[in-house]
């Protein structure tokens, strides 16, 4: 289960990562496009920071649980 959660962190961040790439590539062609990946970007890396902290809440709850 951990592990699913660890990388499901990840794929976040590739996310992020091909949102900056594209918004780098789209800045100067389309605007509009390129604040949509804008908004990709931030919630891709919104989204992997906050499962990392629950992801470390739960393994910190289970290995109190286990001792």
């Amino acid at each position: 289960m951990i592990k699913i959660l660890k990388y499901t962190e990840y794929i976040y961040l590739v996310i992020a990562i091909i949102s900056i790439y594209e918004l780098t590539q789209f800045w100067n062609v389309d605007r509009q496009r390129s604040y949509l990946f804008i908004f990709f970007a931030a919630v891709s890396l919104g989204m992997f920071f906050f499962r990392r902290r629950y992801r470390k809440r739960f393994e910190k709850r289970r290995e109190e649980e286990n001792s």
